[in-house]
This record gives structure tokens, sequence and C-alpha cells, in this order.
């Protein structure tokens, strides 16, 4: 494990040995002072002070943990990645966005206290580091874009790029050993399988009285919803597209890390994970997700080249080819089939039809049209734009139209440098279990590079703070595998 000259707890250094000195009767008084003033306030002001006052009880103590801390912070921040749109349902008259916006900044502030003490900046030196930073500074840049109909469209879209996107740099230099590698790791399947699970019951047992008012309140969320006369799942996400791609990736990291060395009953477990998250994907009815299980194994036996993995391949085929054109009433069953029939799809010849339509503007706007020019925050700020009306409907054709083909040069630049650096550190890795979460990591990133051509892939949470979490992951993995090396080769000197 690499070097730390100060502990996660530097924060709270000497504070046992100040408390054994606290009087109890000075104690005792604050307590009482504090208690008269609450009252005196809740007086002054009214009942809505008492819940301000309740909430700032609750409130401060998470602050502490999150900066004292920071590896609960980054679990909390994993959690509430994916309750957040689940808890929006419920029509709470508070920007729930917020709270993600307030746990990153926390987590940077105890990142800029500890730099105070341990001068560490040697995750400033990779590739990925570098290709992640240039991204952030264009989307900055972006704020001065000429074509762009309204800088506050920009404001409001740049906070969940760069801020997520420095995510990994918080990823990169908190996680140092590999027990909280499996902690996240655990953490990650363990939600996704109370996902999977409520996806399951969506399906089966149908929506609670609460989704059901929230699909009916708009239009047209019931024409994207309800479909063949069958309702497209979400779980606890905020789309059924959100639901789809983390039940892919997940499933994808459970078959990905049985590669390493563990225990039989560990496989068995995993395979039933990855099984239940691919069943449940199913039911998104997200077309998009269905190819990018075929697409990841296709690396997966580039990087995994052995007779095993090609006999596995052609089962594979086979099935597949069967489940394509098997015919079918069933609902599941045709939606994964026209996944692959894509000529005969309305909805991709309609969306290749757009596309096409917006290639002489994205030539001629070498910066876009600026970031928010396009979907919710293009018909808010700047309705009457071209823009304004346009769907994207794929994560890269919103790139190259909001920051133009000079944004997805560097945009396609970062993911290359992402996914290269991956591999080359998956080949040199030795650790069996280090190699694994390697693998794992490559074949994630890999899937929804594939996954945000049909859709936007990379913009809703947990997915987008699981992206740099990856990344990140690439390296740390190496890191840690060659300190594990040195000390076998110093160990092996010193014998």
């Amino acid at each position: 494990m690499y070097e730390q000259s100060v502990n996660d707890d530097i924060v709270l250094k000497g504070s046992s040995s100040r408390a054994r000195r606290v009087n109890p009767a000075l104690l005792g008084g604050l307590v009482l002072l504090l208690s008269v003033a609450i009252a005196v306030v809740i007086l002054m002001f009214g009942p809505t002070s008492f819940f301000l006052i309740l909430s700032a009880i609750v409130a401060l103590p998470i602050i502490y943990t999150i900066i004292a801390y920071p590896k609960a912070g980054i679990l909390l921040l994993i959690v509430m990645a994916y309750m957040i749109m689940f808890l929006g349902r419920f029509k709470l008259n508070f920007p729930l966005g917020t709270i993600m916006d307030v746990i990153e900044v926390l987590l940077m502030i105890s990142f800029f206290l500890r730099q105070k003490y341990q001068h560490d900046w040697s995750f400033m030196k990779y590739g990925t580091a570098i290709a992640i930073t240039v991204w952030i500074c264009y989307s900055l840049i972006e704020g001065l874009n000429p074509w762009a109909d309204s800088r506050l469209a920009w404001l409001y879209t740049v906070r969940p790029i760069a801020l997520v996107a420095i995510l990994y740099f918080l990823f990169e230099f908190y996680i140092r050993d590999i027990k909280f590698i499996r902690t996240i790791l655990k953490l990650w399947i363990g939600l996704s399988v109370i996902a999977a699970i409520y996806g399951l019951k969506q399906e089966f047992f149908g929506f609670s009285n609460f989704e059901l008012e929230w699909l009916k309140s708009d239009p047209k969320l019931t024409s994207l919803y309800y479909i063949g006369d069958h309702w497209r799942k979400f779980s606890i996400f905020s789309d059924p597209v959100t639901f789809a791609y983390n039940m892919v990736i997940s499933s994808i990291l459970c078959f990905c890390i049985i590669t390493g060395g563990m225990a039989t009953w560990k496989k068995i477990t995993l395979t039933l994970c990855g099984c239940l998250f691919f069943i449940a994907m199913l039911y998104s009815g997200t077309r998009g997700a269905y190819v990018l299980f075929p697409a990841a194994f296709i690396l997966y036996s580039i990087l995994k080249y052995n007779k095993k993995v090609i006999l596995a391949g052609a089962i594979m085929c086979v099935i597949m080819v069967g489940l394509i054109f098997v015919p079918t009433s069933n609902y599941t069953l045709y939606r994964f089939q026209t996944a692959f029939k894509p000529s005969q799809d309305a909805s991709y010849i309609l969306r290749k039809n757009n596309q096409k339509k917006i290639q002489p503007y994205i030539q001629s706007h070498p910066l876009g049209g600026g970031l928010g020019s396009t979907g919710v925050w293009g018909k808010r700020f700047s309705p009457y734009s071209q823009l304004a009306s346009f769907p994207p409907d794929s994560g890269y054709v919103r790139v190259a139209v909001e920051m133009g083909w000079v944004g997805l040069l560097v945009f396609c630049t970062m993911m290359f440098i992402i996914l290269k650096t991956g591999i080359k550190n998956y080949f040199a890795i030795n650790n069996p279990e280090l190699k694994s979460y390697c693998f794992a990591m490559v074949m994630i990133l890999f899937a929804l590079n594939i996954g945000n051509y049909p859709q936007e892939a990379l913009v809703q949470y947990p997915i987008n703070i699981y992206f740099y979490l990856a990344a990140a992951l690439l390296n740390v993995t190496r890191k840690l595998d060659n300190e594990e090396q040195s000390l076998i080769n110093t160990q092996s000197i010193n014998n």
C-alpha cells in the first residue's frame, strides 16, 4: 500500500486527549445555554425555525464526517447517487441535485486540507489526469462561446460536467488500498441488487401509486415509457435508459471480477448477480443497452484470448442468433430483437435523419452552439434558437452540437487515452485480484463508450460517477500492484 504521511483522521488528531480534559460542569452549562438559545430562536421566528435548527443538527455531523473521513463521504456519495432520483418522485420542495454538489464540494475541501500536510500531486502526472483536466478546461472555456445563445444555460450545464469530472482526482487520491476498493465494489453490487429487485417488482407487481402519478403527470413521459401496451421499467432511477445501463455495467462488473482468484461460493454469487442484472435490464425496454453485452464480449475475447473464451463466444453467438430470429409475441423479446435490426426501427431511422440534418451546423461551428443549447436547458433559456428543439438522443451528438467538432475531438481523445491506459495497465498488473478489477473497469468504460452513441450514457447519476470511478481505478490498481511487487522484490533481496 502506498505511503500516507497523514491518516484519514488527521483532522481529529489529538481530539481524544483533549476530550478527557473537558470539565463536565462546563459542558453541562454549554448544553443548557444552547437549549435556551434554541428556545428563544423558535419563539422569535416561529415553528419554521425549529425545522431549520433540526436540519442543522442533522447536517453538521454529516458535514464533519465527510471532511474528516472522506472515505465515508465517497460511500455516501455513491448511495445518494442511487437514491437521488427516487426521492425526487415524492415531489419534495428541495433541489435534490444540490445534495450531490455539496458532498462533492465537501470532499474537495477535505482534499485541500490534507494537501496542506501531504503535498501529494503525483496522480496528476498520468495521461488520464491530463486528458480529464483538458476536458474540464474546455467545458469552462465554452462559457465564452460566441455562438452561444444563453450564458445562463452554460452556467447550469457546466456545473455537473466539471464538478463530476473533478471526482476522478478525488477517487485517485483517496482510494489507497485494496480493502477500500473491495468495499466500494461490494456497495456497488449491493445497491444494484436492490435496484434490480425493485425493477422486477415493477414488472411483475406493478408500479406504486406515487410512481403512477408521476408517470401520468406528463403526457411526454407516458408516450416515452408506455410502448406496445407495455410500461418500460426504470426501477429507482430517473429513466429506463439509466436503469438499463446501470444493470449492464453492474453485470459486466460481476462477470469480470470472477476472473480473479476467489472462493467458489463468491464466483457463484457473482454469477447469479450478473444474471439477475441482465434479466432486469431486459424489462427496461432500452434497445441501446441490449447491444452492449455482445460488444463488450468482443473486447473480452481479445483481452482474454484462449480456448475457453472462444468456446464460450461460439455458444453465445448461437444463442444470440436464436434469440434475434426466433418468432415471438413476447414484448420484451421483441424489443430485444429490434435492437439488432436497426433498419426496421422507425425511431432509429428518425435519429439518423436528425443527425444528418445537423451535420452542416456542426461543421460550420467548431465550438458548437454552447453548453445547454439543446434539450431541457435549451428550451428554457433559448426556446427560439435553432438548437432548442433538436433532440440529440446521443452523448456524442450532444457534444458535437453543443461543443462543436473541436469539443468532440477533445472528448474522444480523452476516451481513447482512458481506454489505452486501462488496457496497458491490465497487461502490466501481476496481482490476480487487482488485475480482475482493472479488467472490469476497462470493460465497463468500453461498454459505456459504445452505449454513449445510441443514448446519452454519461449524464445521469450514478453512471456519471461510476465513469470517473472506473477511470481512477485503472491507475489505482496499477499503483497498488507496483507497490506490492516492489515490496516482494525488496524482501527477496533481503533474504
